[in-house]
């Protein structure tokens, strides 16, 4: 494994990359994860696979200094340097995301479906618009309260425990948002990364019809037990894709990336 970083206009990029041979994966993580969470996979490429992994905005190394979001030209231009600097010859690759990295790599391969060949994607967030993101970051009064919010988030500490207490929210969701909110530091984290990333609002029936006519492999991964993103979220999407996409479940809850399916992901990635 080799760590670095490129310079993209006023900001840093880091990247990790693994492996060496004509066929690439370009991984994205999960919401407050990096490029090093898909370590575990690398001993287990066969020959001529390699990886690489960026860290996204507002995560890891990366410093995203430009004062606008991050979208798929960004990234695009970004992995072209990548390749570039390993001396990558083939221009198409497989992309493989995690969570929140579902959902940039399903608007990856609508803007670019011409270099990607197999969408491998774990957990993936993108398949439902989710209402409460789309207010915060979609909408001008949406957005003002979210950013008012994440200064004084009293309001809706109170609500939620409210909510919890009268189980109008599952326990996964509380948690998730108590450790999001609960500390000053994450709030702007959370802030910063969901506006940074917002741009990328993948338009499932474009991509489904991309699918088809490109002929494309999609596999996708859910954990059983998983509360956050649910399978059936995947259920309207392979509808009529006439085998070209596969969804898998196993006995895990939302957090995929972990050396015990090391096996179960590595078959989707490769075959």
């Amino acid at each position: 494994m080799t760590t670095s970083f490129i310079q993209y206009g006023i900001s840093r990029i880091h990247y990790s990359h693994y492996g060496n041979g004509a066929n690439t994966i370009v991984c994205l993580h999960g919401y407050g994860e990096n490029a090093s969470s898909f370590t575990f996979l690398h001993e287990h490429l066969p020959m001529g696979y390699r990886m690489i992994a960026i860290d996204l905005p507002y995560h890891g190394d990366t410093l995203w200094k430009e004062k606008r979001e991050f979208t798929h030209v960004d990234l695009m231009y970004i992995l072209e340097e990548i390749m570039r600097g390993l001396n990558i010859k083939e221009r198409n690759f497989s992309i493989m995301g995690y969570s929140l990295g579902g959902r940039i790599a399903l608007s990856l391969l609508e803007h670019n479906p011409a270099r990607i060949f197999k969408i491998v994607l774990l957990a993936p967030d993108g398949m439902k618009v989710n209402f409460w993101y789309w207010l915060a970051t979609q909408t001008y009064l949406g957005t003002r309260l979210f950013r008012f919010t994440m200064k004084k988030p009293a309001w809706l500490l109170l609500s939620l425990q409210f909510a919890d207490r009268f189980k109008f929210v599952n326990k996964s969701v509380t948690k998730f948002t108590r450790v999001y909110v609960g500390d000053a530091t994450a709030r702007m984290e959370l802030f910063n990364r969901w506006i940074c990333l917002r741009r990328f609002k993948p338009e499932l029936k474009k991509i489904h019809d991309i699918i088809l006519q490109k002929k494309i492999i999609v596999k996708i991964l859910y954990g059983k037990h998983d509360r956050i993103i649910l399978s059936k979220r995947s259920e309207d999407f392979r509808e009529g894709l006439n085998g070209l996409c596969e969804v898998v479940l196993i006995d895990a809850g939302h957090q995929l990336l972990q050396k015990k399916n090391v096996a179960i992901i590595s078959s989707m990635l490769t075959v």
